[in-house]
Order: structure tokens, then C-alpha cells, then sequence
């Protein structure tokens, strides 16, 4: 009996002729009043604060992070970490008319807002904790509770409110959340929703969306794991006036890796996650699980695993034991990068809004590889060697012209450093991939 012949492994190729999902870009938060330290709260002076403008925004010399993600606020004072809310006291019941208070400042999410658009970010996620807590069960803005449903109508306002007041500040809000991580409870601002009563709370919220004029899509759900997510994104798609209502499908992944899709057609974003860890971390591949390295590995399996459009991680810069991207001086006139910072920048830097991710062939399972075709037709490739020992890798390429592409290499000793380790002949593509490192190649 003869054996069967075993297939050969594919060669390895990138098709930039085909398209998987579209990127809607690389994001990050300043909610809690972070924003208000970035802006000198705590003493970084006008020209550090545009050092870590640049660092956060700029496409040139930065990460370029195209998503700005704004905390709605609950409380009812300005202290630091905190997040004031547009609606301090009880009308005197559902029916009644709010009176809405508006300082033009959100903690200092307006004035970020405002240099975010000028540095070009067209996409402003506002999202809420909590409902005021005299919309809640429990009373508190805190220790989670949950939406009375008398006050589904009142809170839908108070969302469309607040969004109306960034538009009176020239910010379109762009995407509007109103829940975060309703299947956990946290000490600080929180609120439970299940799967139906986040459904229900869409029927009212959808409506009073379109009935307002503005130009503004729901999200839903940011649940606490992307696991967690699937069951809100399965009762929304089972309901039809839900799935109308939501425009994108938001989860995290704090509980876990990133195994399944979402199961929907609609957008679906990774909108907050950071590493674990109780002190600041700048290194690049320490074992820890919240270095650098940490960071660029779970890019690149919630944007293949997870099919994710957009990517948004937590805090952009914060102070202390910061899980945060840049931690800033308390006080004082300083600032330290991570190179968390530096894995996600790899990224976003380069792989811009309107990209789409393209199919990839790879036999060597210590390479997770992604690639991207963006709309001015340059092409880029993200490998993360995960090897211990340098490695070298050959592609066949499909689509576009290839001229000499570049290179850059991000480890413990470089930062999207140019490096002369790739290059092409014919439709062939080689690398030198650096061990335990993240080689960023773009071909225009």
C-alpha cells in the first residue's frame, strides 16, 4: 500500500492584491483628568508638553496614534483622577429638564482633543463608565449598579449632550460608547449591564443618535475580556433594532488572549488593554509580561486572531507605577518612554487609517507576521522574530512595484531604528530578522 505523499508547505508570500480587514487605526485614552497632567498639572512645561505631543501624535516623529479615545465623567468633583460629569445634580426625576454644566475643559480632554485634530486625528471615541448615580440602582457612580430603566431615555441624552458640547468646541465626537466593561465591577466609576439589558438600552439610544443630527456612530460593548465581548456582540446581532443601532463592536482583553473573531460583519475594535505589572516598566523583553515585546506579540494576534479593525491602547501617559505608555514626572518638569511605546509605535507610525491587512504565508512558527497595503499604495510588513537567535527570511511578494524597501528594527538597544537588513530582487523579498526584535519593513 503506498504511503500518501505529504503536501509541501507553502512557500512563504505576501498577496497585497488581496484584502482581509480594513485598519481603522492605533488609539489611546487620557481619561481620568491624565489629560490635565499632560497638559501641566503637575508641572511639565509647554515645551515638554509638546515633546509628548509629538511623541503621542506626530506621524513624523512619533507614533502617530490616529484614535482618541475621551472618558465621559460620572463625578460630581474635579479631583484628580476623577472624571466630571455633565450633570451633577438630579433633575428631580426622568422627566425632567437637565441642567447640563459645561466647563470647555473635561479634565483637559478638550484642549487634547483639540491638538490631537490638528496634528490630524479624525476619530474621537467618546465612551462612559457610568451613568450619574442617580440614574443607578445603587446610587453611586461607583462599585458598579446598574441603568434604572426609567432613565434609559434621560441617560441616551446625556450622551448625545456631551457630544454635542465637543462639537461646540469644533470636535466631532465620531464614535459614542456607553458602557465600559459592564460585565466587572470596579471600586471606582463602573456599571453593570447584561447582554439584553445592553440590547434594550441600544433601542433607546440608537433613535435618539439619528434623531440628533449628529454625525456619530454607537459602539458597544467594551466588556472587560474579549471572550466576554462574544456573548454582547451575539445578543446585538440577534437583535435587529440592536444591531442598527451599533456601528462598531468594542471589546478588551484583560482576561485573556485574543482567541476568536468577533462573530459579526460589523467594525470591531481592541479599544483598551494594557500589559499587567505595579511598577513602571521600560524594557523591551524582561520576561515580565508587560514589557515592549508583550505589547507588539498581542498586536499581532488581536489584528490576525482577533480580526480587530482598530487598536487602542489604555493610557497614552500617566504618573507613578504607570501601566501607561510614557510615564510623566511627579512632580516636575520630565518625562520617561517606554518600550511599550515603542512596539506600538512600530505600528502605528507606519500602518495609517483606510489600510488593509493582506493575506500572509508563513512556515517558520517562531516569526508572527503581519502586512498591510495603505491607501497611498506603500506596503508594510511587521515580523516579530521570537526566536532567541537571528534568523533570515525570504518572500515572494504579490502586488505593487518593488524598489528598495527599508527597514527598522525595534529591540532593547534600538527604536524603530533604520537598519540595511532587507532587500529585494524581482518579486522576491529577503530579511535578517534580529533575535527577539520587531523588524518594520516598508516598500512604497
Amino acid at each position: 500500500m503506498a504511503t500518501p505523499a505529504h503536501p509541501a508547505p507553502a512557500q512563504p508570500g505576501i498577496d497585497f492584491r488581496a484584502e482581509l480587514q480594513p485598519i481603522d487605526g492605533f488609539g489611546f485614552s487620557m481619561a481620568f483628568q491624565r489629560a490635565d497632567l499632560l497638559h501641566g498639572a503637575r508641572g511639565l512645561s509647554p515645551a515638554k508638553q509638546r515633546e509628548v505631543l509629538d511623541l503621542l501624535l506626530s506621524k513624523d516623529k512619533g507614533a502617530g496614534l490616529s484614535i482618541l479615545r475621551l472618558g465621559i465623567g460620572s463625578s460630581t468633583d474635579k479631583v484628580y483622577d476623577h472624571m466630571p460629569t455633565i450633570l451633577p445634580a438630579d433633575p428631580g426625576g426622568p422627566e425632567a429638564t437637565p441642567k447640563y454644566v459645561w466647563d470647555g475643559w473635561d479634565g483637559g480632554q478638550v484642549w487634547l482633543a483639540k491638538e490631537a485634530k490638528d496634528y490630524g486625528v479624525k476619530r474621537f471615541f467618546a465612551d462612559a463608565w457610568s451613568a450619574p448615580a442617580f440614574m443607578k440602582t445603587n446610587g453611586s457612580e461607583n462599585d458598579g449598579g446598574e441603568l434604572r430603566p426609567e432613565w434609559r431615555q434621560a441617560y441616551a441624552n446625556y450622551l448625545v449632550q456631551y457630544a454635542k458640547f465637543y462639537g461646540q468646541e469644533g470636535i466631532g465626537i465620531t464614535d459614542l460608547g456607553f458602557t465600559n466593561e459592564p460585565d466587572w465591577t470596579a471600586t471606582y466609576a463602573s456599571m453593570r449591564f447584561t447582554p439584553q439589558q445592553a440590547v434594550d438600552f441600544l433601542k433607546v439610544l440608537g433613535p435618539t443618535v439619528r434623531a440628533s443630527g449628529l454625525k456619530t456612530g454607537v459602539a458597544c460593548c467594551d466588556a472587560a475580556g474579549w471572550d466576554r465581548q462574544v456573548a454582547y456582540t451575539e445578543a446585538i446581532e440577534a437583535d435587529p433594532a440592536a444591531g442598527k443601532a451599533v456601528r462598531t463592536i468594542t471589546g478588551h482583553r484583560y482576561s485573556g488572549p485574543t482567541e476568536v473573531a468577533q462573530p459579526t460583519d460589523k467594525r470591531v475594535w481592541m479599544s483598551e488593554w494594557s500589559p499587567d505589572g505595579a511598577t513602571w516598566n521600560e524594557n523591551w523583553d524582561d520576561g515580565s509580561g508587560y514589557d515592549g515585546l508583550t505589547v507588539a506579540a498581542d498586536i499581532q494576534n488581536t489584528l490576525t486572531v482577533g480580526n480587530a479593525n482598530a487598536y487602542v491602547y489604555w493610557t497614552g501617559a500617566s504618573l507613578g507605577a504607570t501601566r501607561g505608555l510614557i510615564q510623566l514626572a511627579n512632580p516636575g518638569d520630565d518625562y520617561r518612554v517606554s518600550k511599550r511605546y515603542w512596539a506600538l509605535a512600530a505600528f502605528s507610525r507606519f500602518i495609517r487609517p483606510g489600510a488593509v491587512r493582506v493575506p500572509v504565508t508563513n512556515a517558520d512558527p517562531a516569526l508572527q507576521i503581519t502586512a498591510f497595503r495603505n491607501t497611498d499604495g506603500s506596503r508594510v510588513i511587521e515580523i516579530l522574530n521570537t526566536a532567541t537567535t537571528e534568523s533570515s527570511a525570504e518572500f515572494s511578494l504579490r502586488g505593487g512595484h518593488d524598489r528598495r524597501p527599508d527597514g527598522y528594527v525595534t529591540d532593547e538597544t534600538r527604536s524603530i531604528t533604520p537598519a540595511d537588513i532587507v532587500s529585494t530582487h524581482g518579486t522576491t523579498l529577503k530579511a535578517t530578522l534580529a533575535p527577539r526584535a520587531l523588524t518594520t519593513i516598508v516598500l512604497d
